[in-house]
């Protein structure tokens, strides 16, 4: 026999166990006050109808309604039937910019960081779906395959930050197409590519590479962090000091957000694109409206046991106990 709900198992011997104690001991407290106010002798003669074994019938009654309530609360299951559960997904690649600009902070705490807390947000509600990370900057690096360990995802994601692609600059084209070499393949559906940028691709032709993935299937997604206004990019130097990035003139430099490309990237490719501000990132938001639409392919199927519930057998006894428990004599019948 298996028990769905474990907890409860142990609470079956206990409230047996408890009950017969409670039962003793109220019966042993009645006598002993009665013992107080008349002698043993004349017991049998006040209540000659009493009966004891009447009364333990009835008490065992109420405890084995009890225990048999327990049990059923405990879900008993025995034999069971094959059943095939399959997981259906898509599969996803979230690439994130991790070049300098996204250490802007028009977005609190910075780009990058918000990037990441909305990508957490995102994977809390993934279920079947694969997901992967992209890297880029001046190029790009595959941090984590498509997988739906979730967790072994998050690791990968926390370990991203301004520097782990050491060639600077910004290349949406090159994080484009390792997303091609990624879904390479026959078949064109069932892949996704999210991208996070301010929007700079200050190296290749982005939108050219938007309309190559689309050829393959490949729809992508397009989240624009920072501000039109744009605004500078802080960084420590070699002193520990607390710096703003300039250009070749000494001007420092601010980092606008290029909406028209990143636009023209997700319409080129049949997705979507949103503007992240600081009250609603939009990646939640972009999944469940259009993302989690798509059409979705089995990932596995597995056979599992699925065993039959017999908790009501249990519940049916304890009922007709209790209702048969009012209608049982405690006194015994004395024939005249």
């Amino acid at each position: 026999m298996n028990f769905a709900n474990q907890q409860y198992v142990a609470l079956i011997y206990s409230a047996a166990i408890i009950l017969a104690i409670f039962y003793i001991w109220v019966n042993l407290r009645r006598r002993a006050l009665t013992e107080r106010f008349v002698d043993k002798s004349l017991l049998g003669n006040m209540a000659p109808t009493a009966s004891m074994v009447l009364k333990t019938i009835k008490i065992m009654v109420i405890i084995a309604a009890s225990v048999l309530a327990i049990i059923a609360l405990a879900r008993p299951q025995w034999g069971f039937i094959w059943e095939e559960t399959k997981k259906s997904g898509i599969d996803m690649l979230i690439s994130i910019d991790v070049s300098k600009s996204m250490l802007a902070t028009d977005v609190k705490p910075n780009r990058l960081e918000r990037s990441k807390f909305a990508v957490k947000d995102l994977v809390k509600k993934l279920n079947g779906d694969r997901v992967g990370l992209i890297a880029f900057a001046g190029s790009s690096f595959l941090q984590c395959p498509l997988t739906i360990d979730y967790n072994g995802f998050l690791l990968a994601l926390d370990d991203l930050c301004i520097g782990t692609i050491p060639r600077g600059g910004t290349s949406i084209t090159s994080a484009i197409r390792d997303a091609m070499n990624i879904f390479k393949g026959p078949d064109k559906k069932y892949k996704v590519l999210v991208i996070i940028t301010d929007g700079d691709d200050l190296e290749g032709d982005a939108l050219r590479a938007a309309k190559e993935a689309a050829d393959l299937g490949i729809k992508i997604y397009c989240v624009g962090v920072g501000s039109q206004d744009g605004d500078v990019i802080p960084v420590i130097d070699d002193k520990g000091d607390r710096i703003y990035i300039a250009d070749r003139s000494g001007q420092v430099v601010k980092s606008k957000l290029n909406e028209d490309l990143l636009k023209k990237i997700a319409i080129s490719t049949g997705g979507n694109y949103v503007h992240a501000t600081q009250a609603e990132f939009g990646l939640v938001l972009l999944y469940d409206k259009s993302i989690s639409k798509l059409e979705k392919r089995d990932i596995e199927a597995k056979m599992r046991k699925h065993y039959q519930e017999r908790f009501q057998y249990f519940l049916a006894v304890a009922l007709i106990l209790l209702a048969l428990e009012p209608l049982l004599p405690e006194r015994k019948m004395i024939s005249r």
